[in-house]
Order: C-alpha cells, then structure tokens, then sequence
C-alpha cells in the first residue's frame, strides 16, 4: 500500500475548504491494519466516495484512508435479508445486486454515489424517515479496526455500535457490515404528487394524517418566493409499488433496476453561473411542470427519488468557488420558527434551486445521529459574500427551537452551535476515548468543531 500513497488536495461534495493529505488506498484488512501500525501525528480518517457536502472525510496533512477499493459483497441471503458486505460497496452496487433477490434497501439518501461505511458513519436517512428511520436503525452488526489494530464485531447491543452509527469516521474503520435489507414486489413507486401554492398549503398536507399512508415522502419548495406565494412546493409521496400495480410491459421484469445516468458535467462553469436570478427562473420552471395534482403514477427511483444521480458531477454547475448545503432539524411544535426561516431566507440575498423538506420521525439512540422527530429543510447556497452571516442569523433560531445541523452536510457553524444542538456529545467522547484514547482517528471535521 505504501508505494500507492500519494498527496492529494480533497473537498467535499460542496467543494469548499481544501485541504492536502496522504492518501492510502485500501483493497484487504491488512491495508488498514497496516496504516494502524503508524498513524503519524496528524493521524487517520477513512473516506468513501465523498459525497459528505463539507470535510468530514479530510485530514490535512494526515493519513486519509480511500475505501472504496474494499468493495466486495460477501453474501446476500434471500430468506432473512441479510446482507455482508465490505464498507466500500456503494448503494448502488448493493441496490443492484439485491433486487434480483426481491430485496431493496431499506434507507437511502438523495444519492446512491455512497458507501456503506459513509451510510453508518452519517446514520442517513432518505424520504421515509418517518416509516424506517435510518440507516443504522437496519445495520446487525459491524467489524471494525480499532485504534490499537484489532478487529472487533460489534452489533446493537454493544456501546461502540451506538457511537459508531453517526460517529462520523472517529471511532475506528468500518470493514464489513451486515445489514437488512427489506423485501420487495418491484423497482417502482407509486407516486403522488400535489402542488401547493405556498408553505403553508404544504404544511397542512404532511400534518393531515395522510403522510403516514405513505412509506417515502419528501418536497422540494421554493426559496425564491415571498408573499402569499412564500414557500411553493412539490410534494411527492409514494410507495414500492407491488407487481400487480405495474403497467404489463413493466410486469414482464418487474425488479429492472431502470436508472440511467443521463450525463456528466464536465468542469467547466464560471464562478456565478447559480445566482439569484439563474436560481429564480429555475425555481419558477420546475414549480410549474409539475402537476397541480397527480395520482397512482408509476415511476422509476431517478424518476421520484433520485433524480440528480442522472447528472453526474452536477455540483461542478456551482464553479470552482463552490456551494454551501445547510440542513438543519426543528422539532415538532416548532413550526412558527420554520415558517419563519423559510422568509428569511426568501428576503435575501442568497437564493437555493435545491430544496428539499421533510417530517422525520423518532430517532434511533445513536448519541450524534442526526434525525429526531421533527422537521428539516435542506437547501443549497451557491458561495457568497455575506452567506456566512445569513446561515449565523439561522443558526441562533434553529438552537433556539431546540434544533441541530446535520454533521454530513456542516461545513462552517461553530463548536458551541453542534455543543447544543447535541447535547450527547459527552457521551460520545466518552465512548470514543475508551477506544482511541490517543487520539488516532480524526479529521477536519473534529478539529473545527472540537468533538474530539
């Protein structure tokens, strides 16, 4: 592995804050337990495809481990569901070798460009957070390389399990996961879709009761309107559609994974191309194709769940200078302070094309994982003067209702901010330290907002 390293500068997916580290590729356990043997002074974080929007998966002028050489799937088995495989297999490599099983799985975000070890290390959650939890919520069990180089499989039951779900990277190196996977009919939805003409027509359907009748569930809304038109959206909900819901020529091969990557953005747009005024008549644009109202529409997973993975490196469309993804949680009963961020944010200078808003349910019992039962909106803001102090202003009414910023996604808030927004920090530290009491495991991430 040693002749293999290199010094490379990485980002995250938001290609902001740059930073140089050794990168040592990781094909077999001993790769690891290798770099284990010498961690360095900067020390050791593991990175998987990248996809975090801030730098939680960089370690400047330390060791950062690539994993997605470890990537094989171990087994699969079609009567308990239960999946082995490597930390590096991405979603979509396990999405496609289980579906021929009937198998589907059961948690995924608005990409399936992660690995498994980055879905656990994030906790992720997707549309049906409100039905499934997340991703560590169907995890059995982990084996993990700890900082003293040994191997341990950990499952629900144990401590470290908890403080590794959500963990992000600090308490070891994932190899292997088993996890569940749920059984399915198809590869389809079966989708409704409402348009709403502001916020609050949107907020009156997700609390309705009629949410719950649906397994996946999300909106994308309008960051650009303001008035009585504040808050548009496009509310999309669905479920995994059972063979007999598919039209004949879908039934013939009902599990069909159908996701085609459409293009790639090669790297070439300006700094400014996503303004305010791009970002408005985007926003108008994708307000108004969609139907005021659509019923039992099967469609795809690009189609109703991921459609930006049929772009690939659709970040570059922001320029070299980047975007900023602030995502933030609110707890229920809190709607007055959403309401009230979704205006600021409408006042601004800063407008967002990509915005999604969704109801989590209860969370799991992972002292740094993210969801809680609650409302979240994410939204995407191309890099700005002035941004920082609009997110600060943000910040305080998001603390202040009892909320929190997603660690995945965080790429500028303070130690005092993530402090009380989890307020089982200590815990984890605790946790952690008994297992990397010198400190072997870090990143940019810990040492900006102090977790460690």
């Amino acid at each position: 592995m040693a002749n293999q390293q290199e010094r490379r500068s990485l980002t995250g997916f938001g290609r902001t804050a740059p930073s140089i580290a050794t990168v040592a590729p990781v094909s077999a356990d001993e790769h690891v337990l290798e770099a284990l043997r010498a961690p360095g002074p900067r020390g050791i974080t593991p990175r998987g495809l990248g996809s975090s929007y801030g730098d939680p998966a960089q370690n400047a002028g330390g060791t950062v481990l690539d994993m997605t050489g470890l990537n094989r799937i171990h087994s699969i088995d079609a009567d308990s569901g239960l999946a082995v495989v490597d930390a590096g297999v991405s979603l979509d490599t396990l999405m496609r070798a289980a579906l021929p099983f009937g198998l589907w799985v059961p948690v995924l975000p608005g990409t399936r460009q992660v690995t498994v070890g980055g879905a656990i290390a994030s906790d992720i959650h997707g549309k049906n957070h409100h039905t499934a939890g997340s991703f560590g919520n169907h995890v059995s069990s982990i084996e993990i390389a700890l900082a003293d180089g040994s191997v341990r499989t950990i499952t629900p039951e144990d401590e470290l399990f908890w403080a590794t779900v959500g963990g992000m990277g600090l308490t070891g190196v994932m190899l292997r996961a088993t996890v569940r996977l749920h059984p399915t009919e198809s590869a389809y939805f079966v989708v409704d879709t409402d348009r709403t003409d502001n916020l609050d027509e949107l907020m009156a359907l997700l609390t309705d009761g009629s949410d719950d009748r649906y397994d996946y569930s999300a909106a994308w809304f309008d960051t650009t309107t303001t008035g009585a038109a504040l808050g548009r959206a496009v509310l999309t909900r669905g479920s995994l559609a059972r063979a007999d819901e598919l039209p004949a020529k879908l039934r013939r091969d009902p599990l069909k994974f159908a996701a085609p990557q459409l293009l790639r953005f090669p790297d070439v747009f300006p700094n400014g191309l996503a303004n305010p005024t791009t970002l408005r008549a985007f926003s108008e644009l994708w307000w108004r194709k969609a139907p005021r109202l659509q019923r039992d529409s099967v469609q795809n997973i690009t189609a109703f769940y991921q459609v930006l993975d049929m772009f690939g490196n659709w970040n570059r469309v922001f320029g070299k200078r980047g975007f900023l993804q602030y995502q933030f949680l609110v707890p229920m009963g809190a709607e007055d302070t959403f309401r009230r961020i979704v205006e600021i944010i409408a006042a601004s200078d800063h407008a967002s094309g990509l915005n999604v808003l969704k109801r989590f349910g209860a969370g799991n019992t992972a002292p740094l994982s993210f969801p809680f039962a609650g409302w979240t909106i994410t939204v995407d803001f191309p890099i700005a003067a002035g941004l920082h102090e609009l997110c600060e202003r943000l910040d305080d009414l998001v603390l202040d209702a009892g909320g929190r910023h997603y660690l995945a996604k965080e790429s500028r808030t303070s130690p005092e901010a993530i402090r009380r927004g989890y307020p089982r920090l200590e815990e984890w530290r605790k946790v952690r330290a008994s297992v990397d009491p010198d400190g072997i495991f870090t990143s940019d991430l810990a040492r900006r907002l102090e977790l460690c």
